[in-house]
Order: C-alpha cells, then sequence, then structure tokens
C-alpha cells in the first residue's frame, strides 16, 4: 500500500540539519526530518549537580530538556510552564534524550562542567524525540569542537555519534520513520537510538492494542538499521561542512 507521502517501506523523510542555527550556544542545530523540526542546543555550566559533589563523584554531566511550542501542532497546545509542571511525556522524552547523549560521551573528560542540552520543538509531525537526539549528537559535537578551541577541554569527550529513528508495524507492514499520521495508526510503534558503532543504546517498542512477533521484530530492527545508516552519512557531512 502506498505511503501517504509516496515513500518506500524502508525509505526515510528527507533529513537535514543546520549548524550554528543560534548565536550563543556552544553548540547549536535545526534538525529536520521531514516536517518535524527541532532546535537542539548546547550550553555549558561550569558547576556539576549537587549530588555528584556530595558522591565526590569525578568528571561531569550531560542533561536535557526538551518541549514543544504551544503552536508546533495543528491544535495549540498549553505551555507547560502555564501548568506549573511538565508532562508525563515531557519528562520522559528528556529523560531519552539524557540517556543517549551520556551512553557516547566520557563524562570524565568534562571535569567541573554541566552540559544542558535544549530541544524545543518547532513543528511536530511525528518522531519529535527521534529528531531531538539525533539533532543534539551533532549539537554536541560541535560544542565539543567548541570547548576544545577555548581551551576548556584537552581532548573530545564523544566517543560515538548517536541517532534514533522510528519504525513501526501499519496495516500488517513494517515502515520506516514514521509521519504523525502513520503513528497514529500503527499497530506497533518503536523507537530506536543506535550509535554509529552499530550498538543500540534504547529500544522503545510497544503494540497499540497488538502484539507483535520476533519475525516482525526483525524486520522492524532491520529497517531501522537502514534508516540510521543514512542518518550517520548525514551527521558526519553536516559535520565535516562545519569543519569539524
Amino acid at each position: 500500500m502506498p505511503r501517504l507521502d509516496q515513500r518506500e517501506a524502508n525509505e526515510l523523510r528527507p533529513v537535514s540539519f543546520v549548524p550554528h542555527y543560534q548565536r550563543h550556544p556552544l553548540g547549536s542545530v535545526l534538525a529536520c526530518c521531514g516536517n518535524t523540526r527541532v532546535i537542539c542546543a548546547v550550553s555549558l555550566e561550569m558547576a556539576v549537580p549537587r549530588w555528584m559533589k556530595e558522591q565526590n563523584v569525578a568528571g561531569g554531566w550531560i542533561t536535557a530538556e526538551y518541549q514543544m511550542l504551544p503552536s508546533a501542532t495543528s491544535q495549540r497546545s498549553e505551555r507547560e510552564v502555564m501548568r506549573g509542571k511538565l508532562s508525563g511525556r515531557s519528562a520522559e522524552i528528556q529523560r531519552l534524550i539524557g540517556r543517549s547523549l551520556r551512553a557516547v560521551v566520557d563524562l570524565a573528560k568534562l571535569p567541573g562542567m554541566t552540559l544542558h542540552i535544549d530541544c524545543d520543538v518547532l513543528d511536530a509531525d511525528g518522531g519529535t524525540r527521534c529528531a531531538s537526539i539525533t539533532g543534539a549528537s551533532v549539537a554536541l559535537e560541535l560544542a565539543a569542537a567548541k570547548l576544545l578551541q577555548d581551551g576548556l577541554i584537552s581532548e573530545s569527550p564523544i566517543v560515538a555519534r548517536v541517532a534514533a529513528v522510528s519504525v513501526g508495524m501499519v496495516n500488517g507492514e513494517p515502515l520506516l520513520d514514521l509521519c504523525y499520521q502513520e503513528d497514529s495508526a500503527a499497530e506497533v510503534d518503536m523507537n530506536v537510538v543506535m550509535t554509529d558503532g552499530g550498538r543500540f543504546v534504547e529500544l522503545q517498542g510497544s503494540g497499540e492494542e497488538a502484539s507483535f512477533s520476533e519475525d516482525e521484530l526483525a524486520a522492524m530492527l532491520k529497517l531501522a538499521k537502514k534508516g540510521m545508516k543514512d542518518i550517520f552519512a548525514l551527521q558526519a557531512g553536516v559535520m565535516q561542512q562545519a569543519g569539524r
């Protein structure tokens, strides 16, 4: 069955990265995946969380925040600050982003520093958490290069690139990189986070009033790996263009 945007089952939406999108952060990227657009920015704080001091944990830390602008979807959503607390969804996504980036960084090489990763969704059409992780990986690499340039660190703390992509079963067919309409209709929805070395960081998969077989899981992972290969090539290309 043809997809809504006429893509093949194993085809990503158009993916692009605009580096140095903001002036002030150490590193920033506008990450675009189809109609989903996310600003990913990395800022430096010369301090570490209190728990690290209390437990005498050496090195630095990476933490993330995620939010969707009120106008990111067709129907305006209320700013979470107006509710007085994060939604469960936003809290879960920003924890995922933080875990994903810490998995590819040697925190010992960020002594006494905290890198804050902000992911702000401008337009949402499915896959916002995946676009956030993928774009934040590029922004973090730009930030590390700036820290090296400024002499604040002696070697890069980044040990691998990380990216994420969605896959799912829609009308019984495995599909790569679901847009919102596909995601909302999927019998199975999965987010796959991987390093460019082919190692998994996290798998988030669940059946939506359905179940899935081992063969279907294998088919979805095969699609994810194919899409990830393309994404890592795009990440490498933008870093080369940025002179890093």
